[in-house]
């Protein structure tokens, strides 16, 4: 099963390497010497990693075959995918693969069944399950222990707290601003 593990950002230097957008926990797993990843494009690549390294807070990888900037500036912005076994879990339990939760069923703290997550939405400040709603409009729910205090994958559900405009943007609570 492919995973998204990164994305392809501009290229660094002039000898071919190029940063990446980590999105994956297991960045040093992942892009590690010998590593081969998948881009998702119309015309799919596969890339093997020859070297990767940690620059400024940033993720540089330099692809066996990409051997300058004009080649490493022809892959910016493609997504990089990683084969993981379906079997495959985090070492964490805390941490959770997309595909782990896709299709789990929502109830709110109260047991009220309240849709199924159909998305995991990743921000660079945090992660969002994407719910659809029994009514069948979709909501974004970040994925904070104060809104979604329990995961459970062996039972397939998950429980969102039941907090005004949450699950139903219409139950919102409205506070008044003053206008300036």
């Amino acid at each position: 099963m492919l995973v998204t593990v990164g994305r392809i950002g501009r290229a660094h230097g002039i000898k071919g390497e190029v940063g990446v957008e980590v999105r994956t926990d297991e960045p040093d797993r992942r892009f590690a010497d010998g590593a081969t990843l998948v881009t998702d494009s119309k015309v799919r690549r596969t890339l093997t990693v020859d070297a990767s390294r940690w620059h400024s807070g940033r993720l540089l990888v330099k692809f066996a075959g990409v051997p300058d900037r004009t080649a490493a500036e022809q892959l910016r912005n493609l997504a990089l995918q990683a084969e993981v076994d379906e079997d495959e879990r985090p070492e964490d339990p805390e941490e959770y693969y997309d595909r782990e939760l896709i299709g789990l069923a929502v109830r709110t703290s109260d047991g009220v069944e309240a849709g199924e997550v159909v998305d995991v939405v990743h921000l660079p400040s945090q992660d969002l399950l994407e719910i659809r709603r029994p009514a069948g409009y979709v909501v974004l729910v970040p994925m904070v222990e104060q809104l979604v205090p329990e995961i459970n994958v062996d039972k397939r559900y998950v429980v969102v707290a039941d907090r005004p405009g949450l699950l139903d943007p219409e139950g919102a609570e409205v506070v008044p601003t003053d206008e300036a």
